[in-house]
């Protein structure tokens, strides 16, 4: 069997530390996942922790060079282990995340570790260094806020899209967004674990925000409200036409191998020069086949069951010359 398209992403990115705002910072990577800090009176606050210790430090070499105060707290997006095991590498004293997240972690936290590390090892560097699943010491239910001085952090279980417990981090006096992979730019968002029904209601509540700077889960800073809105439209496009080619595929009685090879040819066209497309479709079109026929809770990805749908869908379009590499 042919590896994961990810196995073949072995070349490092750069690193951007862009300043949204005073206090306010994107660290990004040329479509690896991001990181959102925001600096306060008394220390920093991280969204999103990145995949080991180790390279939680990388974010804090950036953020010493704007500031000497220590990571306080982190606010996790959401449950996949790149964006949370790296927490353990913070001197934080609380580890935020929605009590939906926290039940995630408890159902399929393991085997989403496994998972991960499996199909893109290149973004768990110094993964030796994870002590374990990352556990909140902090959960909330449906909103809160932290106060930073007089600077409002709204932290907020916005609703279903990349995963069940999808939490943002929104600043409505800067007008800055911290969206987690509720957005992406130029890069695929990943929906192995989605609610495609839900998420044009989650964007919704977003474009209602107002919000003028932004840091989306993969994707530069984006700087002003047309890069808002036009990642806000580009994630909305690909997770809804995605949906809808398969949606059409089930109703018509369709093969998920069938349906796969569809939505490549469709899909190709307008997004396949986004980062990760080839890496997330099978994933993609996977979790779409299951929800279009009923199953509202996504199934858990674990190690066997990654290499189980790869073999199916990516090896056999491969042979027949569908899939680029």
């Amino acid at each position: 069997m042919a590896g994961f398209a990810s196995t073949n992403d072995l070349a490092e990115k750069q690193v951007s530390f862009d300043e949204l705002g005073p206090g306010l910072y994107a660290y990004t990577a040329e479509g690896d996942p991001n990181s959102g800090v925001i600096v306060g009176p008394d220390g920093v606050v991280v969204v999103d922790a990145q995949a080991t210790p180790a390279m939680a430090q990388e974010v804090q070499a950036r953020i010493a060079t704007v500031t000497d105060r220590k990571v306080r707290q982190v606010v996790l997006s959401h449950y996949h282990a790149v964006r949370v095991l790296g927490a353990s590498g913070y001197p934080a004293h609380s580890i935020i995340c929605s009590d939906v997240t926290r039940d995630l972690i408890v159902e399929r936290g393991q085997q989403d570790m496994d998972s991960e590390i499996g199909r893109f090892p290149r973004l768990f560097r110094g993964r030796d260094g994870i002590p374990g699943l990352t556990w909140p010491t902090q959960t909330f239910h449906g909103r809160m806020t932290l106060w930073l001085g007089e600077r409002e952090a709204q932290v907020i279980h916005i609703g279903r899209a990349h995963t069940a417990g999808d939490t943002i981090v929104w600043l409505p006096k800067e007008k800055v967004l911290f969206a987690g992979d509720t957005v992406e730019f130029g890069a695929t968002p990943y929906c192995g674990d989605a609610h495609f029904t839900d998420w044009p209601s989650t964007i919704r509540k977003l474009r209602e925000l107002g919000a003028e700077k932004m840091v989306p889960g993969r994707g530069r800073a984006l700087m002003n409200a047309k890069e808002v809105a036009e990642a806000l439209d580009g994630t909305e496009a690909f997770t809804s036409r995605l949906f809808a080619i398969v949606k059409a595929g089930v109703a018509k009685g369709g093969s998920l191998n069938a349906i796969y090879a569809e939505a490549m040819e469709k899909m190709r066209p307008a997004f396949g020069h986004w980062v990760i497309f080839d890496h997330c479709m099978p994933f993609n079109v996977s979790r779409a086949y299951d929800e279009a026929a009923g199953h509202d809770r996504p199934r858990i990805w674990t190690a066997e069951r990654d290499v189980e749908m790869w073999k199916a869908l990516e090896n056999k379009a491969a042979k027949s010359g569908e899939i680029g590499g």
